[in-house]
């Protein structure tokens, strides 16, 4: 029996909660929810690290973060790593990827057979950060700039990568259609849309009528009632730089919501052309998202928390076999991603020689269950916090740990917002000691701490005397000449992602002035106390 063709279709921070297909009534996005009606939707799918490289490097080899050393965005992704595309290789797949990966380090294709483009973001060290610096260090030069000047445009950066990304993906489906091989392909097509900055085209911001754009749910939390892990981040973005006001809020989800729509209207035109070619009959398709989007929730954006808009994300698999129109409510997460693709390619069988720490889904796909446990883990250590951070979620509940920092525990059926923070409880004490108990079992925060900080010194000491060095290789991969200068090569505000995208928008807009920083009310050590001089913050309610 000849092995099904598949193909994975990514998204950039994509938030599941920005899909009609999970609840959404106003994102007009009908080709993903086409998917979902032929399919089935996972609707409580997890990223295992909401940022870009991490995630994706645990969705590619089955790992969880931290076991791999990828401890952040300008983590090496080891060579000698495994992946999926190994394994399938092994089966005898053609495997080739069009777009984004954020692959760091010398090796560009961990498997792959072919990159049909280069990278839109650094392959080398850039965007190390610096605990030490505290919460403020941000090598992106990320700032709520992204949000005050959302809007429409005639062109970004994002548009000429995913313009490139699916034309040259469309090609290739053409090459494989008429290729005399049987050999089966596994082809990955990752588009940027819709990450920040928010700058639809006009075509797509025209799609919605500004006045009916919802608004966040959870206002802004005030500063003094904000957790650790969200106070940090409140000072890593800059939000005590630049007002912004509701009309940035609308601006910017309107603009979201077009990039959401151009996402799919991508998809649109790759099914078409799977169709034309007569390989859509027998293809399994795959639809997720590296992380969400917190999109102005609790007055916060972009993803770098383990709140459910950011750590939420689409998963959708459609093809022969899958049970179309269901949905599975079970917490899955995309580490089970490789063993659930190597099972459906190989007949039920997930034949590995190295660990996993996925599951595989190809049963519930199907419309079978599974018995045992649902937890689900996510990790973060990049920058903006200052402490290895943890979470799992097992049944209705959600455990968030920020090493020697209060934790928070929510119960996602009755408070699916999370206002209601239950840790500390007496009431919550069992589910918080085993889910405790669960999410240090192993993991261990204080090697953690260790090796993260080694790490970052070593990464920056290569960083500093390599990049400006005027024969610099920085590892980008070159589909074509040019290609080591193009897109986002550099690090930090003055020549890294907010000024490269900056310039690429046209018309141009000029960028928003920022305040000068604040003085932030708690001192807060690295991996260190808890903030006001070793007073633990103690758990509150939004509804108070």
């Amino acid at each position: 029996m000849r092995r099904p063709n598949i193909i994975l279709l990514m998204a950039d921070q994509l938030t599941a909660f920005a899909l009609e297909n999970y609840g959404n009534r106003i994102v007009k996005a009908p080709n993903i929810a086409s998917l979902s009606e032929n399919g089935v939707t996972f609707e409580s799918a997890y990223c295992n690290f909401p940022i870009c490289a991490p995630s994706r490097y645990s969705l590619l080899s089955g790992r969880l973060p931290h076991a791999i050393k990828a401890f952040d965005n300008a983590s090496e992704f080891a060579a000698d790593q495994p992946t999926l595309l190994h394994y399938l290789r092994r089966l005898d797949y053609n495997t080739a990827l069009s777009g984004k990966m954020h692959f760091v380090g010398p090796d560009q294709l961990h498997g792959y057979g072919e990159r049909l483009n280069t990278d839109i973001y650094p392959a080398d060290f850039a965007w190390v950060p610096n605990w030490k610096a505290g919460p403020r260090n941000a090598p992106t030069g990320i700032s709520m700039r992204a949000v005050v000047e959302a809007g429409p445009c005639v062109r970004s950066l994002q548009l000429d990568y995913d313009e490139e990304t699916a034309f040259l993906a469309k090609q290739k489906i053409y090459d494989l259609a008429r290729s005399s091989s049987n050999q089966p392909f596994f082809l990955t097509v990752s588009f940027s849309h819709p990450h920040s900055p928010y700058t639809a085209s006009q075509a797509h911001w025209d799609r919605y009528r500004h006045d009916d754009i919802d608004m966040p749910r959870t206002g802004a939390i005030p500063l003094k009632s904000l957790d650790t892990h969200s106070y940090w981040l409140y000072f890593s973005h800059g939000r005590d730089r630049i007002e912004v006001t509701h009309e940035h809020v609308r601006n910017a989800r309107h603009a979201y919501y077009g990039m959401v729509s151009y996402v799919d209207d991508k998809v649109g035109e790759l099914m078409e052309v799977l169709r034309q070619t007569k390989l859509l009959h027998d293809a399994i398709i795959i639809f997720t998202s590296d992380h969400g989007e917190m999109l102005g929730e609790r007055g916060m954006w972009y993803k770098q928390t383990f709140f459910e808009s950011a750590s939420r994300v689409p998963l959708i698999i459609s093809g022969p076999g899958i049970r179309k129109g269901h949905r599975v409510d079970r917490n899955v997460s995309l580490v089970d991603l490789m063993p659930t693709i190597l099972s459906l390619a190989n007949d039920g069988k997930v034949d590995v020689d190295t660990p996993l720490d996925g599951s595989d889904l190809a049963d519930l796909a199907c419309g079978g269950t599974v018995e045992g446990s649902d937890l689900i883990v996510s990790e973060y250590s990049d920058m903006g916090v200052c402490a290895p951070c943890r979470m799992i979620r097992e049944g209705d509940f959600k455990y968030i740990y920020v090493h020697r920092h209060e934790s928070m525990l929510f119960d996602l059926r009755k408070d699916p917002l999370e206002h209601e923070n239950l840790s500390g409880r007496p009431e919550s004490a069992e589910i918080e000691s085993r889910l405790r108990t669960a999410l240090l079992n192993d993991w261990d925060p204080e090697a953690i701490s260790q090796q993260i900080l080694e790490s970052q010194a070593g990464r920056e000491l290569i960083w500093a005397v390599t990049k400006d060095a005027s024969q610099r290789d920085n590892w980008s991969y070159e589909a074509r000449k040019g290609d080591k200068q193009r897109y986002v090569r550099g690090g930090g505000d003055a020549e890294g992602t907010v000024a490269v995208k900056g310039r690429a928008r046209f018309p141009y807009v000029p960028p928003t002035p920022l305040a000068e920083p604040k003085a932030m009310p708690f001192d807060v050590a690295y991996a260190g106390e808890p903030p006001g001089g070793g007073k633990k913050m103690t758990s509150k309610s939004l509804k108070a």
